[in-house]
This record gives C-alpha cells, structure tokens and sequence, in this order.
C-alpha cells in the first residue's frame, strides 16, 4: 500500500504541474494579457504601450519562465526604471540596496498567490474566505444527499421489478434530468416569488455567508442534492440489484436466512463499494459544479468567485483557483482508490 500510495502521487504530481500549466498558457496567451493592460492601464493605449506595460509587469518574458516564477522555482523578475526598481517579489516601488532585502523566490510553493487585479486583495485572502463558503455548503448537500441517495439506492435494488424500484428509479432519472438551474429557478419560483403565493422563505443565499439560516439554505442546498442524489441512487441501485442475484445471496434464502438479515448482513457491505467511489467523485463536481448555483442564488462561494475572475480577467485569481480544483480532484481520486481497496477484499495491490 505504502509503494502503491508514493507511485500516485508521484503521478498526481506529474498531472497537477501539466494541468495548471496548460491553464497558465491559456490565461497568459497575448489576448488577455492585453485586456489586461489596458484594464490595468488605458482602454486606449497603443500597441507600444500595451508591449511597454507588459515588459514593466514580466508578461513579456518566455512562458516556460513566467510559468517557475509562478510556481516558485525560478528567481521572480525585477525591473529597473528611474524611478526605482519593481520586481514579483517587491513591494512597490524601492532602491536597489531594499531590492537586495526581498526575497528572490516568490510563488505557489513559497505561499505566495500573488495579488487580485480586480478585488486588490491578497489571492490567498480571497480563495480561502470563498472556499470555506463552498465548504459550508457541500458538507449541508453531502448531509442531504449521501443518505438520501443510498437509501433510495437500496430500496430500489433490494427487490428488482417491483413498484418500489420502478418508483423510485423513475424518481432517480427525473432528479438527474432535470439541470441545476431549471429546479433552482422553479424553486425561486415557487418558495420565494410573492406572485406564486407560496413565499415560504424569506431569507436570500446572499445573506447565508454571514447569516446561515434554514431560510437562507435550504433553497441552493436542495436544488444541487437533487441533482446529485438521483446518479448516486442510480448506482446504488445497480450495485444491489447485482449482488443480490449473486450465488451466496441465494444459498443464504435457501438456508432460510431471513431477507432483512441478508440485506444487512451480507448484501449492504458489497452493493456500497460502487456507489463509494461515485460519492468521492462528487467532492470535485461539488466544488466546481455549483458555479450556475451560487450564480443563479448569487451565494459568493468558490464558483461565484470563478465566476468573477473569469469574467474580469482576473488572471492570479484564475490560476489559484486552478491549483485548489486541480489539487481537490486528484486527492479525492487517490482517496477513492485507497477506499475502494480496502472496501473490496477481492482487490490486492501487488
């Protein structure tokens, strides 16, 4: 297990840095970087004032360089002028002895996410103050969705071809079908609109972040449990139905086990090892996928702030927010993997 662990994350780190660099070319290819500039500067500057600027600010340099100074592997740039010398690791303006005092190296491995050109905070300030949001609400959606969906996963495989299953398969298919933002848009429609004349909640998700009530999370929590519900009862249903037609399930009614004794006993255990790995997979959607839900309720979590830098240009925003996604998905996808060994007996790493 021990070489098994240290072969994938060797790997995972192998993917991380070809994953954040493609979006590092992509953020810093000449387009936005002109936007930038000219955000940052003038709408009309030229063309020489936008290569000025940028030669000012180290977006001229090779992208493989511009690429370990963010990462913190290479010395971050310096530029002199009259009027003093600027640099990555500087702080303003200052001489060329209070240069000597900054450290040379600034980047993701020191710590350093750099600074957010729209909010003018510190990126690390802001990704973290939004990542505790979204935290807040995926750990409410996982309470609501996990059992949920398992339970109904179970009900439904239990006894293949009954009422119960078609129902609640049927159930299933509708809540998977059915997009985020067509179920959060009814739910408005019903719970909070005065013109339906069923305004049962008063509170906004807005307000949830310093204020979070029933009121204020119920409505984003359940449009996005609904979603994930159906695909993990989907699965949990399979995985029963599976192994309650397998040859030991049978012996035991033939001994005259009765069924709840052999649902719980024998057929729980082995119809969860799927629907496992389905659930961790959900940690990564949860994060990225509640983008149109924080939009659409307007809760300034971790998509709402993609959402933003995207929109803004944000390019240091945009790159954290790439470390942190890319960092969630493939240290849940180690999890899973861990997980699913040890829950299925019939799995040896060798």
């Amino acid at each position: 297990m021990g070489l098994f662990i240290l072969r994938r994350s060797g790997v995972m780190i192998l993917t991380a840095l070809c994953l954040t660099f493609i979006v590092f070319s992509l953020t810093n290819l000449y387009p936005n970087l002109e936007k930038l500039a000219k955000t940052q500067g003038n709408f009309r500057m030229t063309d020489e004032a936008v290569a000025s600027w940028l030669d000012k600010n180290g977006y001229s340099q090779p992208m493989a360089v511009k690429y370990g100074q963010w990462l913190g592997v290479l010395p971050g740039w310096t530029y002199d002028s009259d009027d003093g010398v600027t640099g990555r690791c500087i702080v303003g303006v200052v001489t060329e002895t209070e240069a000597g005092e900054f450290p040379r190296f600034c980047g993701i491995l020191q710590g350093d996410w750099g600074h957010s050109t729209v909010l003018q905070k510190d990126v690390s300030d802001v990704v973290w103050e939004r990542l505790g949001n979204t935290l807040r609400l995926m750990g409410w959606v996982l309470l609501l969705m996990v059992p949920s969906a398992l339970i109904i996963g179970v009900l439904a495989g239990m006894r293949e071809g009954s009422v119960t299953d078609r129902s609640l398969s049927t159930v299933s298919i509708l809540t998977t079908a059915t997009p985020e933002y067509v179920s959060g848009v009814v739910f408005i429609a019903i719970f909070t609109s005065s013109t339906v004349g069923l305004k049962w909640f008063k509170g906004s998700a807005t307000a949830a972040t310093e204020n979070p009530t029933f009121e204020n999370f119920f409505l984003p929590v359940l449009t996005i449990a609904l979603y994930g519900m159906g695909y993990i009862a989907r699965m949990t249903r399979a995985s029963m139905t599976e192994v309650m037609t397998a040859q030991y399930i049978r012996t035991a009614r033939l001994k005259g086990v009765s069924f709840p004794k052999i649902v719980l006993k024998h057929a729980l255990r082995n119809a969860l090892i799927a629907p496992f790995t389905v659930i961790m997979l959900q940690f990564p959607w949860l994060l990225n996928g509640v983008v149109i839900v924080e939009t659409l309720f307007n809760y300034k979590g971790f998509g709402w702030i993609l959402v933003q830098a995207a929109g803004n240009n944000d390019i240091e925003l945009l790159l954290a927010i790439s470390v942190v996604s890319v960092f969630v998905v493939l240290v849940t996808q180690l999890i899973s993997d861990i997980g699913y060994v040890f829950l299925n007996p019939r799995i040896r790493i060798s």
